[in-house]
């Protein structure tokens, strides 16, 4: 079931497109994340979706509701820059926030005790955040964004310069959040994270989605997934049958010859590259009918690091 659908949003600052005509659809349970280069349009989407910025046109509808302020109970935003009070304890920050979507009583307080012992912040729950390290406050951030029970929660950039005990503390709540059924929109740009705790993925470039889906989908339509060394001895057999053989071989994209200084005399050896996820029983197939015997067949897939690389022709940071 679709919890968030975009269809044609635009939003533009002047002569600035920044999300151009974008449709796109979350659905409900993933930890859907949102990739790009700076520029890209990623925080104006963001914004849009949580109700901060209104489009020039377009909608967005979640769970079949048109109206955002209708909706709006239902989001947990955990913006990239720092959304509590410094002056505040992290409890009274929590308390705070937690009230302005209703909560109150015993419900309220105790919502911020879980909250506070979620992420870690039970024991200094007094501290006013002011006195936090860059990794505490950002995990107070995150507790002020769930004390209401939100079905989505929408994540920007939340693990920017931070320790590494924070960085898998906040990552390791994702899971568990998503665990208890609650969807996650998340940006970053750090390709680990995602690949660690992304089940989708939106690659965008210049206010458009130039890629959507679970990595492996991203894969095949690129034409690209997994890539083996295959090597054999090369004494008898005919090699160039071989490589005409594999290159005929249903999505194969690519092969090309291979040298390496390990490489023993009598062997030669082929990079292939396949967006079949297991295709080893065929390229034994190929090497048989040609004669030759495989010494061996090693793999690997594309990285997220690269399959962003080939999509938008940049470095994330870019």
């Amino acid at each position: 079931m679709e919890i968030i659908k975009i269809t044609n949003l635009t939003k533009s600052y002047k002569d600035l497109v920044a999300v151009n005509a974008l449709c796109l659809s979350i659905n409900e349970g993933n930890v859907h994340g949102i990739l790009g280069p700076n520029g890209a349009g990623k925080s104006t989407l963001i914004s849009c979706i949580v109700g901060l910025n209104d489009p020039d046109s377009g909608s967005i509808v979640y769970e079949g509701e048109a109206s955002i302020k209708k909706w709006s109970k239902n989001i947990g935003y955990v913006p990239q820059e720092l959304a509590t009070y410094p002056e505040l304890s992290a409890y009274d920050n929590i308390k705070f926030f937690a009230s302005l979507y209703g909560l109150k009583g015993s419900e309220l307080e105790n919502k911020v005790e879980q909250s506070l012992d979620f992420v870690g912040l039970t024991d200094v729950r007094n501290k006013k955040s002011s006195e936090f390290s860059g990794g505490m406050k950002r995990r107070l951030n995150l507790a002020c964004a769930i004390t209401h029970s939100p079905k989505l929660i929408i994540m920007d950039e939340p693990t920017v310069g931070i320790d590494p005990q924070s960085r898998n503390r906040i990552l390791e709540n994702v899971k568990q959040l998503n665990e208890k059924g609650v969807t996650v929109i998340y940006t970053t740009h750090y390709m680990e994270e995602v690949e660690a705790i992304c089940n989708t993925i939106t690659v965008m470039d210049k206010g458009n989605v130039i890629a959507n889906g679970t990595k492996e989908e991203i894969m095949g339509m690129m034409g690209q997934g997994m890539v083996y060394l295959v090597s054999v001895d090369s004494t008898k057999g005919e090699w160039n049958e071989f490589l005409k053989g594999v290159g005929a071989l249903d999505k194969v994209s690519e092969v090309q010859e291979h040298e390496d200084e390990e490489q023993g005399f009598n062997q030669k050896s082929c990079l292939i590259r396949c967006s079949e996820s297991d295709a080893i029983h065929s390229i034994l197939m190929a090497a048989t009918q040609a004669g030759l015997a495989v010494k061996n067949i090693a793999h690997s897939e594309p990285s997220l690091e690269e399959i962003f690389l080939e999509l938008t022709g940049k470095e994330l940071r870019d």
